[in-house]
């Protein structure tokens, strides 16, 4: 059984819904999911500049749970990037 997930605090939103490559039909780019938290975890660290452990304490999670989120995060960026995927966030507004 899985351990259940601890709520996370997350303060930012992503601007959009979708960032992919221009001039490519959405019905033809792999989709890349980034989750709520990926993307707190990523505003904080690498937009805000936090350390971690500050970072890990404003979301109320360990840090290495963060280290975990910010390196997936940056991961699934990098590879919409450079493999010209859409990258999808589950932020509705």
């Amino acid at each position: 059984m899985a351990r259940p997930k601890i709520p996370r605090t997350i303060c930012g939103q992503a601007a959009n819904i979708c960032f992919k490559p221009n001039g490519i039909p959405m019905t033809q780019l792999e989709q890349v999911p980034l989750a709520e938290d990926e993307i707190e975890a990523l505003r904080l660290v690498d937009l805000l500049g936090m350390q971690q452990q500050e970072a890990a304490k404003s979301m109320n999670i360990s840090r290495q749970t963060l280290a975990n989120l910010v390196k997936g995060a940056r991961h699934k960026v990098v590879d919409s990037l450079i493999n010209g995927k859409a990258l999808m966030t589950n932020n509705i507004n």
